[in-house]
């Protein structure tokens, strides 16, 4: 029996190009998110080393550059172990909620003028759904944990999640009213390739609600309360080992990627920029504010909770309110 080539050479053919674009880029995010990981533990280090005058890590490989791909190693070796009491199902899952939705923020975001995997006229709004799914994972992992100190710091998370997302969603809001469009790659196209063209200029207030919420929304430093070392040993987190652990980790450092590249898109005119390729502009720019978010964490300390709320609600909410509808005036007015 001869097998038939050219039946599935047109079945092939058939395959839309959508499909075959969303699966390539699925695949690509699963080299690129534990690489990105990588990179940015060893720069988080070094960043944290110089800053207190030390050279950071040095010893395994060259300037220490391999020492996070042992650190990946021994993680991954790692037995999972469920502690006694928490629910079977839910323990487990919330790693999973943590880390799955990571996938969806990426493909929306435009890397450069052709690296858009899914561009359709809501795609600021599919990322800020999607991300919404971190505060079940952060709920399901203090509640299901049985254990007092993680279901405290699920239930910082949530609180501190769900007041952060309010400002940051009209922050955005004032430039999509701006544009008149929610696509990131209209939105950056709406830009120019220098800095006094970009958003940042006409949405400086927007730009500064957004970054300051962002840091909270990934739970780093100053806003790091669900995690807090000194008072809950490691947060919602505390019990899971190996993998399970790992989710939360690769999950952080993705949505920290994602919070910097819709900064980029939206305030920073995403891939534009002089004389170097578009990509290249892009991923400078997220790498930089990324390096400003570790800046922090090695500058300032953590606030106490009340003083996380109280930001939030008397300054970061008025403010963007304001901003909101001093944009929507001049718009109507222009």
């Amino acid at each position: 029996m001869r097998f038939d080539w050219s039946f599935w050479l047109a079945a092939l053919h058939e395959i839309p190009e959508e499909f075959v674009r969303i699966v390539a880029a699925l695949v690509a995010l699963c080299v690129f998110i534990p690489a990105n990981a990588l990179v940015l533990v060893y720069l988080e280090r070094k960043v944290a080393g110089h800053v207190q005058r030390r050279p950071g890590p040095f010893e395994v490989g060259p300037h220490g550059i391999l020492q996070t791909v042992a650190d990946a190693l021994k993680l991954v070796g790692k037995q999972l172990f469920r502690p006694y009491g928490a629910d079977r199902v839910l323990f487990w899952l919330a790693a999973i909620l943590a880390f799955a939705p990571v996938f969806v923020l990426f493909l929306p975001i435009p890397f450069g003028p052709v690296l858009t995997t899914l561009d359709v006229n809501l795609g600021l709004l599919l990322i800020l759904a999607f991300a919404g799914v971190n505060v079940l994972s952060i709920c399901l992992a203090g509640w299901s944990a049985n254990n007092k100190w993680s279901l405290i710091g699920a239930a910082r998370g949530v609180a501190q999640c769900v007041a952060y997302e309010i400002p940051l969603l009209l922050a955005l809001l004032a430039v999509a009213f701006m544009k008149g469009s929610l696509n990131l790659s209209q939105i950056v196209q709406g830009q120019g390739n220098w800095p006094w063209q970009w958003n940042v200029v006409t949405q400086p207030i927007a730009f500064l609600v957004y970054f300051v919420c962002a840091v909270a929304e990934t739970n780093r430093s100053p806003f790091d309360l669900p995690e807090a070392e000194s008072e809950l040993t490691a947060g919602f987190h505390t019990e899971y080992s190996g993998m399970g652990f790992g989710m939360f980790f690769l999950s952080e450092y993705a949505n920290m990627i994602v919070v910097c590249a819709v900064a980029v898109s939206v305030f920073l005119g995403g891939w534009k920029g002089p004389l170097l390729p578009g990509s290249w502009w892009f991923l400078g720019k997220v790498y930089g504010l990324l390096l400003v978010i570790m800046w922090f964490r090695w500058t300032y300390p953590r606030v106490r909770f009340d003083q996380l709320l109280n930001l939030n609600w008397k300054w970061l909410m008025p403010l963007s309110i304001a901003n909101l509808v001093l944009t929507a005036f001049v718009m109507k007015v222009v």
